[in-house]
């Protein structure tokens, strides 16, 4: 059960209610998250909507964008994001073994793919300035300079997510993942 304000969507009125229509006309139907986020405040959806619609112009992949996404939201420990982004990363081209090892932290055999998944992992796990290592490393595995500075704003974007997910105990309606 969720913590903060919800309503139905045929509920909703002025932004939200605009919001919610074009959610549901992209996508077919309004998450949960999106509902209780548009819900609470449609300027923070609105914003949400407006980072992920940013990322589809950055250099990174569809399946890029999943592989970050993923991996940060096991690391929050967002059961929401992890399960939506398990759809979307398998809309995306990621094999079920690949989805699973970026859910635990191993190795998909992709090493891109891990390169990006690890250094995302690295980012929201510590403080302080990076390891000039830790950079040489990503980028040896073919992940360019405009892909990293790309990698943070998919991690901005995952983390707004991750955290109202985690304050709202949001009812996940994306299938469950093991």
């Amino acid at each position: 059960m969720t913590r903060l304000a919800s309503r139905p969507v045929p509920d909703a009125t002025g932004a939200a209610a605009q919001l919610f229509s074009a959610i549901r006309g992209a996508v077919g139907k309004v998450p949960n998250a999106y509902r209780d986020i548009g819900s609470n405040s449609p300027v923070v959806l609105e914003s949400v909507l407006a980072l992920d619609a940013s990322l589809k112009k950055t250099t990174l992949s569809a399946r890029d964008v999943e592989v970050i996404k993923l991996a940060v939201s096991a690391v929050n420990g967002c059961d929401y994001c992890v399960a939506a982004h398990s759809l979307m990363g398998k809309m995306a081209g990621l094999s079920p073994d690949a989805l699973a090892a970026v859910r635990q932290g191993q190795a998909t055999g992709n090493a891109r793919e891990d390169a990006l998944a690890e250094f995302a992992r690295h980012l929201v796990t510590t403080r302080g300035t990076v390891d000039a290592s830790r950079i040489e490393a990503v980028k040896a595995a073919g992940v360019s300079d405009a892909q990293i500075v790309d990698l943070t704003l998919a991690i901005t974007a995952i983390t707004l997510t991750n955290l109202f997910n985690r304050i709202n105990d949001t009812v996940v309606d994306f299938p469950k993942v093991a």
